[in-house]
Parts: C-alpha cells; structure tokens; sequence
C-alpha cells in the first residue's frame, strides 16, 4: 500500500496481488477453507480518494482508472455490498465516529480474476479511515477488522510479501523477497469462487511452501519460478477452458514457472527480466486476453 496525504484527505495506491502458492488442507466447520498461501502483492493498482465528510453517510463513486478500461463501473457496486463501505462503516461502527466521508475508487484491477482487488480496496479503505479520522489506530487493530471483512483483506495490510494460513486471517510478513517480474494474463470469462473450492479435492498429503519462501530469501529466481504452484488450478481446470489454455500459452514463452492466481481466471508467469517480460505479453497479447506486465512491489 502506498499511502499519502491530500489537501483535503488522504491517497492509497492498493495493489493487486499474485498467490505464488496455494494449498488447499480441508474443509472447515465454519465453511471456509484451510489454507497456506504465500501472496505477493504487485504494481498493479487501484487508486482510493478518501476524504472526511461532515454528514452521516459513506459516499462512493466508482470509474474506470486513466488508460483502464478493464473494469466497467457498472460492474462495481457502490452501496453496503461493496467491500469499500463495508470496510468505512465498520471503522465507524468501532470507533464510535459520527462522522461521514466521501470515497472515491478509481479501478484498474480486473474484477473476479484472483487478484484480490476488492479485498485489497477494503484494506486500503481502513488505512485511510485510521488516517482521515485521526483514530491512531495500531496495526494489529486494523488487522482484526481487515479479517471480519474477509479472508484476503489482513494480508494486504502489512504491505509487502506476506505467508497466509488458517482461512486466510493470519498472517506472517515475509522478510527477504526479490524482485520479481511477471505477466498476468486476464481471460474475458471470470470464474465463481465458491464454485472453484467446491470442485477442489484436497491432497492427502499437502504441499509445503517451504522450498519456494528458502528460494525467494537467497533470491534463486529460476527455483521460484519452478515452485509457482495452485492447488485450486486443476478444479478450475475443469471449469473454465482458458485456464488450460493458458498453462499452453505460458508453457511456449519461456518463463521461469506459471499458475493460475488465487481462484481464477487470471494467470501469470515469472520471468527473469522485464525484457522478457516484455516480449512475453506483446505474444499473449493476440490471444484475447487482457495482458499486464508487473514487479512485485512493497
């Protein structure tokens, strides 16, 4: 996240997210799933305007972000059933503020992609409130509201490279990260991702991101790039045709690994220089598929 001060509020740049790795350990009895996941955020961003209003009411307005035309207002809810109000209201709610505001979300990340947009709004929202409304707020606060929001929203909160376990809800900040350079592909399909776990069988014995996290600390590149894993890929697999589609795509340009990002549709691959990079989305760029080149980003 990066946050900054307005003449009149305050500014975040919330960023997308990738899921490196993802393992699936079971079912929950509260309905949610176990997970294990190592996300990076990524320099791809939404920008929210927050500003203290005096009235009453939380106030949003959604438009597509200069140059985007990735995500059509339309599609964004402005009322309680968005993340963003959801996030200003609780704040509220605890904090006893009487106060209103204005928000204003310029939307770049593709929605229902797995790329954490919304959850990374939320978060973004309950940094601004904390800053806008002089709460003082420490971090481990924010954290317990980010995670009654929603299983992604805690891990963007720290603003860095973060292991998420449990449903999601904790999180451990990843100390030593290196630079990483990826394409996400964006299919014109998104998927459910209820629909995605339902189809998803758990191993019996579960992956460790334990190799892939030792990698990334002595900044072995190629043996990140060969542990990108998902176990939610093959349950997409079955339920949308670009998903092995891509993992084709991928497979022809030279990337250090590929997977699927969270539960789809979006996919990505690592690359060793933003010169490959480069050259790897103008070829993907004919395939119907939004294409973004992106750094791992603090």
């Amino acid at each position: 996240m990066m946050l900054r001060s307005t003449a009149d509020g305050w500014e975040v740049y919330a960023p997308a997210k990738l899921n490196l790795f993802l393992e699936v350990l079971g079912r929950r009895e509260d309905g949610y799933h176990e997970i294990v996941t190592v996300v990076c955020p990524v320099n791809l961003y939404d920008c929210l305007r927050f500003r203290a209003d005096p009235g009453d009411h939380i106030r949003l307005t959604v438009r597509c972000a200069a140059g985007s035309k990735a995500v059509p207002p339309s599609d964004v809810p402005v009322g309680s059933e968005n993340l963003v109000v959801r996030a200003a209201e609780l704040v509220r709610e605890r904090s006893g503020i009487r106060s209103g505001a204005q928000i204003d979300l310029y939307k770049r990340i593709p929605i229902a992609a797995g790329l954490g947009g919304g959850s990374s709004d939320a978060a973004a929202t309950l940094l601004a409130a904390n800053k806008a409304w002089a709460l003082g707020w420490p971090q481990e606060k924010l954290m317990e509201l980010a995670a009654e929001l929603g299983s992604d929203v805690p891990g963007f909160i720290p603003g860095g490279p973060v292991v998420c376990r449990g449903r999601g809800e904790q999180v451990e900040p990843i100390a030593c990260w290196p630079k990483l350079w990826c394409v996400v592909a964006k299919p014109p399909a998104g998927l459910s991702t209820s629909a995605v776990y339902r189809a998803c069988r758990p191993a019996d014995v579960p992956k460790s991101p334990k190799a892939l996290l030792e990698a990334a600390g002595k900044g072995d590149l190629a043996t990140v790039g060969r542990l990108v894993w998902n176990r939610l890929q093959e349950s997409a697999m079955k339920l949308s045709p670009w998903i092995e589609r891509l993992s084709a795509c991928f497979s022809q340009l030279g990337c250090l690994g590929h997977a699927m990002t969270g539960s789809g549709t979006a996919y990505f691959g690592v690359f060793r220089h933003a010169r490959n990079a480069r050259f790897a989305a103008r070829r993907l760029s004919s395939c119907g598929v939004e294409v973004f080149v992106v750094q791992s980003c603090r």
